[in-house]
């Protein structure tokens, strides 16, 4: 039944406010569209994250370039990738969540566009590591996060999960339609359809994606009282850094950036440059690599958001130290795996690894929520900076490796004791007790 309207106010007391809608409403919050849009910029990004290795032979062939050249760029693009992050999410307090994210879309547009025309090396590490490395690092875990924590208080960690997997989509959507368009057209056309589809969806952006519900006369999903949009913080970079050095004085951020990057290193630094190239040293086809790659992509957004929901109700360190222990037994059975062609074992991998791919982002940004407040976002932007340095360390070593031992095997072997070392590490995190950023059971949960 509809609910019955409130009596007008007596005249001693202030007039009540206008209703707000909510999660009780019939229309959907607003909070939901932002999420949206959010989620479309970030499965635009997603899509440029496989692409060196799915241009790697092609490159190859044409330029007579090393693999270790080539994993030169994209180790680059992925250490500002996750460089960019944490001052990302400051430009977003000090100049809205769209503008920055729509700069960011531009960004990877003009790298995109710019390395099709390129002649030497060099310039594929400046359009493409430096110019998408840059603008990429706006547009996934950093935006996941400063949305959910602006436009819900209920159902955060579902949305987390769920625009934390939309990179993931991404890769889904667009990666066998990539690999096709290489094999068939040349890695030129590949590229110049991606530059366009992030113009369009820059308007997209400016058009739809708010920066703060308080700015619409809106409460965040999920909130009981109004939440006031906080006011332009000036000095981005100052406060960035700032916030960088307080989080060091913490033993749980340390423990925390060194999980991440070995989970930067066991999953898009090797898998998403290296496994297509491992794959075809096995005789199987590029393109059916590419259709792996996109099937873990699918699991991976199922994955993130079960560990969304699953973040909302449990302790998200025994959660961690799961999804690190079944990534070590997946990796260290990878090399037994690859074959000419799709056998059922690594059908078996696909799904399994799939599911613990990127179900660590939730977990980890609900804990430094649950540390560091307000400034959470930004602490998970460092904390994401030590992803993507151990991602770019391992997307650069794991080619050089392949030039030195003519084999991947060495790689998959160490990963896999990387992440039974990252397991372990999260059993030892202390979160102090904090009810007013955790939900119940988790500070139910937390060790002093």
């Amino acid at each position: 039944m509809p609910a019955t309207p409130e009596l007008p106010a007596v005249a001693t007391s202030p007039p009540s406010p206008p209703p707000r809608p909510g999660p009780a409403s019939r229309r959907p919050h607003r909070a939901w569209g932002v999420a949206a849009v959010a989620g479309v910029a970030i499965v635009t990004a997603g899509a440029f994250t496989t692409v060196p290795g799915l241009i790697t032979p092609a490159l190859h062939q044409e330029f007579g370039w090393s693999r270790s050249t080539i994993g030169l760029a994209a180790s680059v693009a992925m250490v500002l990738y996750g460089l960019t992050a944490p001052f990302a999410a400051a430009l977003m307090d000090r100049h809205g969540i769209r503008r920055v994210v729509a700069g960011a879309l531009l960004l990877v547009a003009t790298g995109a566009a710019l390395t099709t025309v390129m002649t030497a090396a060099w310039q594929l590490v400046l359009f493409w590591g430096v110019l998408v490395g840059l603008g990429s690092g706006s547009l996934t875990m950093t935006l996941a996060a400063t949305v959910a924590q602006r436009w819900f208080t209920a159902r955060r960690g579902l949305v987390t999960g769920a625009l934390s997997a939309s990179a993931h989509v991404g890769q889904m959507l667009f990666l066998p339609l990539l690999a096709l368009g290489v094999e068939r057209f040349d890695w030129r056309p590949a590229l110049i359809t991606l530059a366009l589809t992030a113009a369009a969806v820059t308007t997209l952006v400016l058009l739809l994606l708010h920066d703060h519900p308080a700015r619409l006369g809106l409460r965040p999903y999920g909130a009981g009282e109004d939440v006031p949009a906080p006011p332009p913080t000036r000095g981005a970079a100052r406060r960035t850094l700032a916030v960088l050095a307080g989080a060091a004085r913490s033993r749980v951020f340390w423990l925390l950036a060194a999980m991440f990057v070995i989970c930067g290193a066991s999953t898009n630094g090797i898998l998403w440059t290296n496994f297509a190239p491992a794959a075809h040293d096995h005789g199987m086809p590029v393109p059916v690599a590419a259709g792996l790659l996109s099937a873990i992509g699918v699991f991976s957004a199922l994955g993130t958001l079960g560990s969304g929901w699953l973040t909302d109700r449990l302790d998200p360190r025994l959660l961690l130290a799961v999804y690190f222990a079944v990534r070590a037994l997946t990796l260290l059975l990878l090399p037994l795996l690859f074959a000419a062609s799709v056998q059922p074992s690594m059908v078996a991998f696909v799904v399994v690894y799939g599911l613990v791919d990127v179900a660590t982002v939730p977990p980890v940004i609900a804990l430094t929520t649950a540390c560091f407040g307000t400034d959470g976002p930004i602490v998970f932007g460092w904390v994401n900076s030590a992803h993507q340095i151990g991602a770019g360390i391992s997307a650069l070593l794991g080619a050089a490796a392949r030039d030195l031992f003519g084999s991947y095997d060495l790689v998959w072997f160490a990963l896999a004791v990387c992440c039974l070392l990252a397991a372990l590490t999260a059993l030892v995190v202390r979160v102090p007790p904090s009810p007013a950023t955790l939900p119940p059971r988790q500070a139910e949960a937390a060790v002093p």
